[in-house]
């Protein structure tokens, strides 16, 4: 991966382009209208509504130039009252006309924006599910967040009101411009001097603002992805005491967005006023034609009354298509955005022939496996190892030598660089990913559990499960008694990600989840290295039920955990050093007897207290 051009505000977006392995800026229209196709009957039914607006909002100078010609000057010479109640009856019908259809507008409209956000805010989290977990180690958080939500919320007035609101100020400029040219060519010509200034401005218009709404909408990801983080960070923190380091680097954000908002308001602010003086400088040119017009007597008052009227329907769309490229270029650039997360491909996926297969017997495979996170910089050389169908196997080593990484490459997060992975004598790239799942069951340090209560959470595992069968399940492998002293027993709600529930508890509630879908493998990463004795006691009491009948991965910090396993393995530098029972490598003094013993030196456990049962 190349080096970035530093701590910018796109920065962030050239790692998401690197993913992606495409360029950000490409055209939106050929990806934006097949999003359209759905709704295209309500946005047709808007469309056609604001035609008909239109031409209703064209049918008031009509009626205004009739008063003035002929209800108040009479060939008699009098007022012709009847024409004239006739005339404001049809522009009352007008006004009346507009609410209704302008409500009927809306309810279309609405309708058509909740259905295609909804069905592109569904997409994206679909394809979110997709990625694979190493899209997840290089993405904030907030990224995503903001994909999903504020950038899919600034669509709706690109799609849903702007192509109306532009058909309508299109259909007006050229109405007006038609009706003036029918009406008095004069008046017609001398606005025509306008348009070429307008159509070089917004042109000008478009590109700035592009370029300064993308800005824009990075920042304000960039702030929202920090609030994501602090929210699940809050408790480090607070222990860190960085409240105020923290808050500092929130306005920093803030003022990099706030800073790109003024200038982008400062260099796209200048079009509105730049069309009010053209609309001003038209008006002013009008009157002056139409005066003279009506010196000459080739123009009536009533015909001048019509042409002002026309001029403003034909210099009102000039001013709305500043709001509508704003509009556009804040639009675009957020679908820019959302386009590239959906262009991003997994690093995993299924082979065409991947295969889905029957409960496994569970001999796991690691032949000459070879693999590093990053380019150059292997966390796991040339290792090989080999586990009996229904082994206990229990990994140790020093930190941030490849134990975990084993894991990633087992439940197959992440794929290897060379050599291969087997179960059961299957390639685990030639197995499909959800096949694979279905055999693997992995309980880490921290689980995750959902919002809901706990029967919600076991059920997980087994959605077709009555409440009776998740309870007896609970009470196989002795979690029972803890879960049902909660407060409301099963029923407690275990709060976000868990938060109510303690470290033991949610433990014994994702080994309670593991048993229920009763993988073939299951593989426990460091499972009671945050609880406390007692706790860890009671899980290692459930580890025991879980594991038995399967092959198992231990992998435990806690070295006197693992003392009855089948076979130990030490890894150092990302390869086996040492493989075998405890008493056996106790006895060889080796690399496993100079770890057990800075194990009970440094955790002050005494022999005898590590001989407790454990796995």
């Amino acid at each position: 991966m190349n080096a970035f051009r530093g701590d910018t505000a796109l920065s962030d977006i050239e790692l998401e382009e690197k993913l992606a392995k495409k360029a950000l800026n490409r055209g939106m229209v050929g990806r934006l209208l097949p999003l359209v196709a759905p709704i295209r009957a309500q946005i047709a039914a808007v469309v056609s509504i604001e035609i008909v607006q239109v031409l209703v909002i064209f049918a008031r100078p009509l009626l205004i130039g009739l008063v003035i010609d002929r209800g108040l000057r009479h060939a008699q010479g009098g007022i012709d009252l009847p024409l004239i109640l006739w005339a404001c009856i049809g522009l009352a019908a007008t006004w009346g006309g507009r609410f209704a259809l302008g409500g009927l507008s809306h309810y279309f409209a609405g309708v058509a924006a909740i259905r295609l956000l909804n069905d592109l805010r569904a997409r994206v989290f679909a394809h979110v599910q997709t990625l694979s977990v190493g899209y997840f180690d290089r993405t904030r958080a907030g990224r995503i967040i903001a994909r999903a939500d504020r950038d899919v919320d600034m669509l709706e007035p690109l799609l849903i009101q702007g192509p109306p609101e532009f058909l309508s100020a299109v259909l007006r400029l050229c109405l007006s411009g038609l009706l003036l040219w029918l009406l008095a060519p004069a008046l017609l010509l001398g606005l025509a001097a306008i348009v070429p200034v307008l159509i070089v401005a917004t042109i000008l218009f478009k590109r700035i603002a592009q370029r300064s709404w993308a800005r824009v909408a990075e920042n304000r990801s960039r702030f929202t992805a920090h609030l994501v983080e602090t929210v699940a960070a809050v408790r480090l923190i607070k222990q860190a005491g960085r409240e105020k380091e923290n808050l500092a680097r929130y306005k920093g954000l803030l003022d990099d967005f706030n800073t790109s908002l003024i200038r982008g308001t400062a260099r796209s602010g200048w079009f509105a006023p730049f069309t009010g003086l053209l609309t001003t400088a038209g008006i002013a040119l009008i009157l002056l034609i139409g005066g003279r017009g009506i010196a000459l007597g080739t123009l009536t008052l009533g015909e001048l009354a019509q042409s002002l009227f026309y001029v403003f329907l034909f210099l009102a769309p000039l001013q709305e298509f500043s709001d509508l490229f704003e509009r556009f270029a804040n639009g675009t650039a957020c679908a820019q955005r959302i386009f590239l997360l959906l262009d991003t491909e997994p690093d995993i996926r299924d082979r065409p022939d991947a295969v889905a297969l029957p409960r496994l017997r569970g001999e796991i495979e690691f032949r000459d496996v070879r693999f590093g996170y990053l380019p150059g910089k292997p966390v796991i050389h040339g290792l090989d190892l080999t586990i009996a169908p229904g082994e206990v196997l229990a990994i140790v080593g020093p930190t941030g030598h490849g134990k975990s990484t084993l894991v990633q490459l087992l439940t197959r997060f992440y794929d290897v660089d060379s050599g291969a992975v087997l179960i059961d004598g299957h390639d685990i790239r030639a197995i499909s990913e959800a096949s694979l799942r279905r055999q693997v069951g992995v309980v880490l340090q921290d689980n995750v559990l959902f919002g809901g209560t706990v029967l919600d959470n076991l059920r997980l595992a087994r959605p077709e499960a009555s409440d009776e069968e998740l309870i007896a399940a609970a009470r196989v492998i002795g979690a029972h008694e803890v879960l049902e002293a909660l407060p409301h027993g099963y029923h407690s709600q275990v709060g976000a990600l868990g938060a109510q529930l303690s470290q033991g508890q949610r433990q014994l509630v994702c080994l309670v989840r593991a048993y229920l879908a009763d993988p073939a493998v299951l593989v426990l990463d460091e499972a009671t290295s945050a609880v406390d004795v007692s706790t860890e006691r009671r899980i290692q009491e459930a580890l025991r039920v879980v594991c038995e009948g399967r092959t198992s991965v231990v992998i435990a910090h806690r070295l006197a955990t693992i003392r009855q396993a089948d076979r130990i393995a030490v890894i150092r530098d990302g390869g086996i050093v040492e493989i075998g029972a405890h008493d056996a490598l106790m006895a060889r003094g080796g690399h496993y007897a100079a770890l057990y013993e800075a194990y009970l030196s440094s955790s002050g456990t005494g022999e005898d207290e590590a001989r407790q049962p454990a796995l």
